[in-house]
């Protein structure tokens, strides 16, 4: 612990939503500098355990939080802050894009935070999920002599009103469009023309079952379907949820509403069951495939047996091909199943993998290592993408979509040996995290401008899908 104070806040740090300040302006009230990684789903776990903290204790304390890239696409100041928003983030947050405060506050690990008491010194740090955070916190607060209603910065130009918030995961019929409207929390049922039909969840954050007036979600993203129900990934409340559609019910699988070890075996009482930030889902052979972006592992739900499965990665954040339990992946955040093969999209590997849902072998098609990106199309030795958020499969081609959010690309990949290819749009897209094909029509969650758009794959046609409701 410092008994001095500590250095101040970059000079050259861009502050991504809020007026510029420094320490020295903000003595008297204990600071929490987190340094995160808006692309780290452990830095969007630690933030949300601050933000729950704050709401109980308001005004007690000021966040302010550094965002130090891992992406190149994480230099840019407005990708940068729409991810850290994605995740609920209201603090003011400031770019650190030559890693000049990691270094000034000799930070080793994201997430790290750095606790300063109101007289600006170092009292403690927790470093990835070590510590106690509870105790922590009230410990730096107990010395506060400035009074704890003290109005806290705020940050300035949030995002606009519009019918969609961050929208992620989607599913497409011959009739229909679903969409996870993460910052909603809630799942839609559309026309293709986006009409909004039903909608499920209250659309305030929470965690309960039941009926169209009474479940609710929080921050759902993957969406798979299989017959009359749809299985959400209800990832801010660390749950696999069901929706039955023929009467709107709403039911939990498995899940507790926190992050925690998965438990393999019979699920006998569904809400006892943790699981680590669910984030895409595929249904093939009765059993629900779950990239599971918390402990970087493959899991399947079987729904006839109701059994929980480890199906493969080792839990470290890597990329190693091998069979079942050997193989790593790093942040797998979206699943497609097509004839016994599970494509896995893992986001912070950059990469396209394989796993054979008979003996679970892992195999990369597309990625050069876990430090390793870029917008490289051709062979797969060569192809490059950039922390890629959703993969789809074509129903009558054996061609695999790819939502490359980092370029902002729309991306496919010919399956048995083919090349990656970029497809020609009239823009680039703005943090697309959601893929479905269906109805004629490749369908784009478009997620940092709040919006579906709908693209033809034979007249090359993009266009916004107006959400009515």
């Amino acid at each position: 612990m410092n008994v001095q104070p500590v250095q101040d806040l970059p000079e050259f740090a861009t502050w991504l939503n809020a007026t510029p300040t420094t320490l020295t302006e903000l003595r008297g009230r204990p600071v929490v500098l987190a340094f995160v990684n808006a692309a780290s789903v452990w830095c969007a776990q630690r933030l949300a355990e601050l933000g729950q903290w704050q709401s109980r204790n308001p005004g007690k304390l000021q966040l302010l939080v550094l965002q130090v890239p891992r992406f190149d696409c994480e230099r840019e100041p407005e990708q940068a802050l729409k991810l850290l928003r994605r995740q609920g983030l209201t603090a003011p947050a400031l770019l650190d894009a030559d890693w000049d405060g990691w270094r000034r506050f000799n930070i080793t690990a994201w997430p790290t935070l750095v606790l300063l008491d109101a007289q600006g010194r170092e009292r403690d740090r927790l470093v990835g999920f070590g510590g106690e955070l509870e105790r922590a916190l009230t410990a730096l607060c107990e010395d506060s002599s400035r009074p704890a209603d003290a109005e806290p910065a705020r940050e300035l130009h949030p995002e606009p009103r519009l019918p969609l918030r961050f929208p992620v995961g989607l599913v497409a019929t011959t009739e229909r469009l679903y969409i996870a409207d993460s910052g909603h929390h809630r799942v839609l049922e559309c026309s293709h023309g986006g009409r909004v039909l039903r909608q499920f969840g209250l659309g305030t954050a929470d965690f309960m079952d039941g009926g169209p007036g009474e479940a609710a979600f929080n921050r759902p993203q993957g969406l798979a379907l299989e017959r009359d129900a749809l299985y959400v990934a209800d990832t801010g409340n660390h749950a696999l949820r069901r929706i039955h559609l023929l009467t709107g019910q709403v039911d939990t699988l498995c899940g507790t509403g926190r992050p925690g070890e998965p438990i393999e075996g019979v699920v006998e009482q569904p809400r006892r069951v943790p699981l680590n930030h669910p984030q895409g889902l595929a249904v093939a052979d009765n059993q629900i495939h779950i990239a599971m972006a918390g402990d970087n592992r493959i899991w399947s739900y079987h729904l006839g047996q109701r059994t929980l499965n480890w199906r493969a990665g080792s839990g470290a954040i890597e990329e190693r091909d091998g069979s079942g339990h050997l193989a790593a992946f790093a942040q797998p955040a979206s699943v497609a199943a097509v004839q016994q093969v599970l494509y896995v999209c893992d986001a912070l590997g950059s990469s396209i993998r394989a796993m054979q849902l008979r003996g679970d072998l892992v195999q990369t098609l597309v990625g050069q290592g876990l430090w390793s990106f870029g917008e490289q199309d051709g062979p797969r030795a060569l192809a490059q993408l950039q922390h890629p958020q959703a993969i789809a499969l074509s129903p009558d081609a054996p061609l695999l979509w790819i939502a490359d959010a980092g370029n902002g690309r729309l991306r496919t990949l010919r399956l048995g040996g083919g090349e990656l290819s970029t497809l020609e749009l009239p823009r680039r897209l703005h943090g697309p995290a959601g893929l479905a094909l269906g109805g004629g029509a490749v369908w784009i969650a478009e997620t940092d401008a709040h919006a579906v758009l709908r693209f033809d794959p034979v007249s090359g046609v993009l266009s916004d899908v107006p959400i009515s409701e």
